[in-house]
């Protein structure tokens, strides 16, 4: 955008230094206009290369908004693909947290059992400490009768089993908190890798969203870049067709008057035939215009949008500027020029489109955008007559489809088209 408003600025700082002064333009020739002519004619090719670049920047600007479009999906993608990833391990992560609090509960019961046994073995220990050394075989010789020597056997029995199953518990109980233990260093590994795993996927996630706000924030630029129908290269167009509209009248002036005197007749009796004439009427039921004094340029139209703010229809800016009336036709409906005059445009022209514009004199041009591609049949410096064919309508440049966009200019500004239609 810096490049063209450099660009526009030296332009329109050369059209200055070439203005006439009143004494040189008494003395000028024929010769020296088309001199002067030849000079403008190398400012053009220089704004036709500052244009050409503008285009191929903004073709750049759209396949990056498209790469841009393409990047922000998948990033999309990523984003659900890793948030899926961190639910599935939060899960784990809880479910491995329950077998944590379980394992634990169940290692803390066998070693409390443990205890409570210890306590109960060392009540034993004592008590054979404090009875002394006494067999079991002191215990059963010791009875009165044979009955007694029974009863003394089954309650030796008894405590023998009762302690060998104490001690076989306790063994167990030793055994199953060992495995506890080791389950519980596996859980809390498990834990552990876990954990890691979703600060993995949050960072990643991270920088998903980063990514996605960088993407978006290139994409909100890249669409405002493509409104490239900026006030620079506006006023680049009315400083190229102004200067050469002068140059072009000049050496008319210089080397056919008498054309000129013709070509004002010719206009004048035009004007009078306004009224009557049928080109662009309301043939086929179109817009029949105002009773001005240019014709219709296209037959059969529909008004689309008229001169004034509006929402633009590509960018949906609010309260855009529209230059123009649109005319909604087919593809290919013949374009007429409005009145007689001189091409003093005939090229791609930005937002335009292909454009054609006519000089009418005494400062009034027409405009015609979004031309077909291939659809202008006329060149600059040609002379056309009003009803004459200059082109045919597409929907190039900035356009939403097949119409044309026609505007009257004084002194290079828009103005509202209806009253001359």
């Amino acid at each position: 955008m810096k490049k063209i408003a450099a660009g526009v600025a030296a332009l329109l700082l050369a059209t200055v230094m070439i203005q006439p002064t009143v004494g040189q333009a008494e003395k000028k020739t024929s010769a020296d206009v088309d001199k002067e002519l030849r000079v403008l004619q190398e400012q053009v090719k220089k704004a036709r290369a500052q244009k050409s670049k503008a285009a191929d920047d903004k073709q750049e600007a759209q396949h990056y908004k498209n790469k841009t479009t393409k990047n922000l999906k998948y990033v999309m993608e990523q984003i659900s693909i890793v948030s899926n990833e961190l639910t599935k391990i939060s899960v784990k992560i809880e479910e491995t947290e329950d077998l944590l609090r379980t394992t634990t509960k169940e290692l803390e019961a066998a070693e409390e059992r443990i205890a409570s046994r210890e306590k109960l073995l060392e009540s034993r220990i004592r008590l054979i400490y404090m009875d002394g050394q006494v067999s079991y075989l002191d215990v059963l010789l010791s009875a009165t009768s044979f009955s007694d020597f029974i009863e003394r056997a089954d309650s030796l029995k008894t405590i023998v089993d009762q302690d060998q199953d104490l001690l076989v518990q306790h063994k167990q109980d030793k055994l199953l908190v060992i495995d506890k233990k080791k389950e519980l260093e596996g859980q809390y590994a498990t834990a552990k890798d876990l954990y890691g795993q979703m600060e993995d996927r949050k960072s990643i996630l991270n920088e998903k969203e980063q990514e996605k706000r960088v993407l978006l924030a290139q994409y909100d630029q890249d669409i405002e870049d493509a409104d490239i129908l900026t006030e620079e290269q506006d006023k680049m167009l009315v400083a190229l067709a102004s200067k050469r509209s002068d140059l072009q009248k000049e050496k008319n002036k210089l080397a056919a008057e008498e054309a000129a005197r013709k070509a004002a007749a010719a206009k004048a009796a035009a004007a009078k035939r306004a009224k009557a004439t049928t080109l662009g009427g309301s043939k086929g039921g179109g817009y029949t215009g105002n009773g001005g004094p240019f014709a219709i340029p296209v037959s059969g139209a529909r008004l689309s949008s008229g001169y004034g703010p509006r929402v633009h229809p590509v960018t949906g800016e609010v309260g855009k500027m529209h230059t123009g009336q649109d005319f909604a036709v087919p593809q290919g409906t013949e374009i007429r020029a409005a009145e007689s005059g001189t091409v003093i445009l005939a090229e791609w022209w930005s937002g335009y489109g292909n454009c054609v514009i006519v000089d009418h004199g005494g400062g009034v041009w027409t405009l015609y955008g979004h031309i077909r591609n291939g659809g202008i049949k006329v060149s600059e410096g040609d002379k056309v007559s009003r009803g004459q064919k200059i082109a045919e309508v597409g929907s190039t440049g900035q356009s939403t489809g097949p119409h044309l966009h026609f505007e009257v200019r004084v002194n290079g500004s828009p103005v509202n088209p209806s009253p001359y239609l």
